[in-house]
């Protein structure tokens, strides 16, 4: 990972942060983990009051790389640890919100839940497709996904692992405001600079208290999501998915 991986920049009191690793900007512990550190910073940041979460390239995330050499046997230790950064991202106190400009794939939908407002654009895709890999769900989005767009809506993305576009994500209300392409990232900073003008303490209250039943649900969906996923990630199922994902044919699932 080059250091430019993650772009910073603060302009009066809003800060935007983007994923700049390849086209698909693909989970990595390394990462994820300099992407909370810096989300960290501008949340302990005093000048910073809102923050806009982007990215360069086709993908906003493509979730994980699983054609990048990790054996199955090690998925479920580097999922914990990039599952240690999802618990900080859900805690930082300041309003973040998700510019989607291309794919928020698996992980990288949950890296986009982790915020409060989502803006995409009609050109986005956005799934939790992990029923297709053969492998329960994770990120926390066991608990973000019906957090944000209800129980029924969730099961039927979870459960399918259905790819939708930006538009359908905006009618079951996963996407808060769909803009063109060009204007993502000036009118989530726009967004971003409304949230900025109000008062900062208030703000982060109001934050806390909407938040509340979701951070309490987090650690405990992460612990059980990594729980099953170690036991699948074994499985044939997962195997055939990974197989089937990465020569882009439909999977033959045996359900073992």
């Amino acid at each position: 990972m080059t250091d430019d991986a993650i772009l910073t920049r603060l302009d009066g009191h809003v800060a935007t942060v983007e994923l700049n690793s390849g086209p698909h900007n693909f989970f990595s512990e390394a990462l994820l983990g300099q992407l909370t550190v810096r989300l960290q910073e501008l949340d302990a940041n005093r000048e910073c009051r809102a923050i806009v979460l982007a990215a360069r390239g086709k993908s906003f995330c493509a979730g994980a790389d699983f054609g990048a050499g990790i054996t199955p046997s090690e998925i479920p230790q580097v999922a914990k640890r990039l599952y240690q950064s999802a618990q900080a991202l859900f805690e930082l106190k300041k309003p973040v919100v998700a510019a989607i400009q291309g794919p928020a794939i698996g992980g990288g939908l949950g890296l986009a839940l982790t915020a409060d407002f989502r803006i995409a654009c009609v050109e986005a895709k956005l799934a939790a497709n992990f029923a297709q890999l053969g492998m329960h769900c994770g990120f926390a989005i066991s608990a973000s996904l019906p957090h944000t767009v209800g129980t029924q809506v969730a099961a039927r993305l979870l459960l399918t692992g259905r790819r939708i576009s930006g538009q359908e994500a905006k009618d079951i209300g996963l996407v808060d405001l769909l803009v063109d392409k060009e204007e993502l990232l000036e009118r989530a900073q726009a967004f971003a600079q409304e949230l900025a003008s109000a008062a900062p303490l208030a703000v982060q209250s109001m934050k806390a208290t909407l938040r509340a039943n979701l951070l309490q649900a987090v650690p405990v969906a992460l612990a059980r999501e990594l729980a099953q996923q170690q036991v699948q990630v074994m499985s044939v199922d997962f195997a055939e998915g990974i197989q089937a994902s990465l020569q882009r044919r439909v999977p033959a699932f045996a359900g073992r």
